[in-house]
């Protein structure tokens, strides 16, 4: 397996201009020596072996099916729109990559994510390729679309930007108004149906690995869309997990299986929807100023069944009795240590969407359940920290400076 140098990169693109602009679906796919890995078709991607997740709406199919048209950028338009990558215009910082708010000439507000991971170009260069390998032919209502890209000069991603910024910009800024009830629960819906498309409806099944209130962005209509994919990882069929060094990813999300063996899958993902689905819930961050994760603090008032003990306490009440016992239900399922006793994200849809559960579907062996008591989050997460490499921090995100102010 080869990657294509920076000079070939950028030649490659220059070629391949035209057919972005048409809105040619695999434009980097090349024959020879130097083509980068292979990326499997639509019909080289069968039903997934060993799952029962059957859920594919018919806007999903036909976004699946769907084309991207995201086209290359050149150096200029790009840095015209930041006013030269302007510090006033930085929005987001990590340490893989810089955010900037831009303009384009006709009045369109985007995102460009200036990459800056590694000190190895080349390296640098897979990184970019795998990125946009993963996101390039996304299109769904619930993920954050990628416009373009640019490659000259350094490498950028091009998004649609968000003005509202993220749900942890907002839910955490207590200078800004309360989330109310109903567009969490909306924010919940939408970000589920995300990751269950790209789990299940796109064209690979795509392993985000960085789900987190941080990386989901609010539309001006409050809808969430799931963002930074530079952690993400596609899966081929044949594939029932991957095997990943060095972990990567945000603490308070890690999935056991994943911190302490690298073991990837759509449980990793379901795991920190699950954290998600708890800090929507409690307001809280995923972890407290003590070190606590808020899975930690969680798992024992589950456990007790008394839910009203979880809710933001910014709400005075104000929440829909039925809607948070579906939620509670969903994200003490998403966070069991047991990767297969885990839902699927099709499942966890069922749950939260109010559809039928047959609880006793989900009652775990006595063995089971001393196992998830053995575990001890905590500990696990306070024995990774010396080797724990986090990608992005709790602000990298593509939202406006006044909306984490």
């Amino acid at each position: 397996m080869r990657y294509i140098r920076t000079n070939d990169l950028k030649r490659l693109f220059s070629l391949k201009r035209c057919s972005f602009d048409s809105g040619i679906s695999r434009p980097m796919a090349l024959g020879g020596e130097n083509s980068i890995p292979d990326s499997p078709t639509p019909t080289e991607i069968p039903k997934e072996n060993n799952h029962s997740d059957q859920r594919t709406s018919p806007a999903v199919a036909e976004d699946s099916q769907r084309r991207p048209t995201w086209r290359c950028f050149s150096h200029e338009e790009v840095y015209a729109a930041t006013d030269g990558f302007s510090p006033e215009r930085l929005v987001g910082k990590g340490g893989h990559a810089e955010v900037y708010k831009g303009v384009l000439l006709n009045g369109e507000e985007i995102a460009v994510k200036r990459l800056t991971r590694g000190s190895n170009d080349d390296r640098k260069v897979k990184d970019f390729l795998t990125e946009i390998g993963t996101i390039g032919h996304v299109n769904h209502p619930n993920v954050l679309p990628l416009l373009g890209c640019c490659v000259d000069n350094g490498l950028y991603l091009i998004f649609q930007f968000s003005s509202r910024g993220s749900i942890a910009s907002i839910l955490h800024n207590e200078n800004l108004p309360t989330i109310d009830w109903k567009t969490r629960y909306k924010i919940v819906i939408g970000t589920a149906r995300g990751l269950h498309y790209l789990h299940k409806g796109c064209q690979r099944r795509i392993i985000h690995r960085d789900i987190k209130s941080s990386n989901v962005l609010l539309t001006s209509d409050l809808e969430p869309q799931i963002s930074d994919f530079g952690l993400a990882k596609w899966l081929p069929s044949q594939w029932t997990h991957h095997s990943i060094a060095p972990i990567e990813g945000t603490f308070g999300h890690l999935a056991p299986e994943y911190f302490t063996h690298g073991i990837v899958d759509e449980k990793t993902d379901v795991f920190a929807f699950g954290v998600f689905l708890l800090e929507i819930i409690s307001g809280r961050k995923p972890v407290d100023g003590s070190h606590q994760s808020l899975h930690s603090w969680a798992k024992p008032i589950l456990k007790q069944g008394d839910m009203e003990r979880l809710v933001d306490p910014r709400l005075v009440g104000a929440y829909h009795v039925a809607q948070l016992g579906r939620l509670a239900l969903a994200a003490s399922l998403c966070i069991r240590a047991s990767a297969t006793w885990r839902p699927t994200m099709n499942e966890v849809l069922e749950v939260i969407e109010g559809e039928e559960t047959d609880l006793e579907r989900w009652s775990m062996p006595e063995d089971e359940e001393e196992q998830e008591e053995f575990w001890g989050f905590e500990d696990l997460e306070c024995e990774c920290d010396g080797s724990f490499s986090s990608s992005i921090s709790q602000e990298d995100s593509m939202s406006t400076e006044s909306s984490r102010s």
